[in-house]
């Protein structure tokens, strides 16, 4: 088994040198560097990261709990903190508090347990417990997706406007009975999706209709549950916008049972897009979060606040694209003799 002291051999230089290298204890001269990490990389040679460890008091480990690994957003979030934990040298161990505060405070604590340098976390609806956990041990934490309060690092993308936009797009191409499947009580982006739809309502003069928002809980059943709700009502809406993905699922599913066609019968938009929200006929119209580079900053705020613990919480927001395909009912932009569907022109024709 190659050691420390075959390197120092084969360089030309002390073990201390190399240690220094290894662990960037100490500036080293480039071209000694050089020399090292070419004997390194000749004689094979793994560096003990816990022998490291134990000298460093740093294990180089983040540790990541997000629910839903399996939902595309927080997978693509996942990859921006992979790619950039592994660009600082970092390793990753992750956690599924599965939306469950009991369960979130107990994964915080294992990863804890497990000496990682911080945190990286996506807050249930309820983080109290797992917030005073952390608190009260110190633990270098940044959260995502979701808004905690201001005395923490957190990073997002923007809520509000996108859905917003959303609205008046659709206000825009004739529609004023606009449904929101909303998510889970309690989230900060359940909030702010509200009031994004509310202020989209507004500033084109609608009415907000109490029976057109409906909660689906940030899930597919949920929000199949709650597009029935919304197509039960005396007068439907004749467009519905569905605040995440996964709720995007549940809402199709509600229309295919209803036997409605999208956009023919009704349109739909979405906050979330996802890799095959193309391939869908029509293809959905949809707001997409920057999710890798949501996880990338949510480390480099994590390795800012290792480096400078008494800096002041920062909170990171990052904009959404519009991402303008048909099932809104517009044309395909794709298709030079497009044409806005024979509803949607019966629609805007309509005083």
């Amino acid at each position: 088994m190659t050691t420390m002291v075959d390197v120092a051999r084969r360089a030309g230089v002390s073990v201390a040198t190399v240690s220094h290298v290894l662990n960037d204890t100490r500036p080293v001269r480039p071209d000694t560097r050089a020399a090292v990490l070419g004997a390194i990389d000749e004689l094979g040679y793994t560096h003990n990261t816990l022998a490291r460890s134990l000298v460093t008091s740093r294990t180089h480990s983040i540790g990541l709990a997000v629910s839903a690994i399996s939902n595309p957003y927080f997978t693509e979030i996942l990859q921006g903190v992979e790619a950039g934990a592994l660009e600082a040298g970092y390793s990753l161990l992750i956690a599924d508090p599965h939306d469950d505060p009991e369960h979130e405070r107990k994964v915080v604590q294992l990863l804890h347990e497990r000496r990682v340098d911080g945190m990286i976390v996506a807050p249930s609806a309820e983080p109290a417990g797992m917030i005073e956990y952390l608190t009260r041990r110190d633990v270098r934490t940044v959260f995502l997706d979701r808004l905690v309060g201001d005395e923490h690092d957190q990073v997002c993308a923007e809520n509000t406007g996108p859905v917003r936009q959303l609205v008046e797009h659709l206000a825009d191409l004739g529609h004023t009975r606009i449904g929101l499947v909303a998510g889970l009580p309690g989230l900060s982006t359940t909030g702010e999706r509200i009031q994004g739809y509310r202020e989209g309502l507004r500033s084109r003069g609608l009415p907000f209709a109490p029976e057109l928002l409906a909660g689906g809980n940030s899930e597919a059943e949920g929000a199949q549950d709650a597009t029935r709700h919304l197509l039960a009502a005396p007068e439907p809406p004749t467009a519905v916008i569905t605040a995440n993905n996964a709720m995007t699922i549940g809402a199709l599913r509600a229309l295919r049972d209803r036997g409605l066609q999208v956009p023919r019968d009704i349109a739909l938009a979405c906050f979330d897009d996802f890799s095959w929200a193309d391939l869908f006929s029509p293809r959905l119209t949809a707001i997409a979060q920057p999710s890798k580079d949501i996880g990338a900053a949510a480390v480099r705020l994590l390795l800012e606040r290792l480096e400078q613990p008494d800096r002041p919480p920062r909170t990171l927001r990052l904009p959404c694209t519009f991402v303008h395909r048909t099932s809104c009912g517009c044309p395909d932009p794709g298709a030079a003799d497009a044409q806005p569907s024979q509803a949607l022109q019966e629609r805007n024709r309509t005083p």
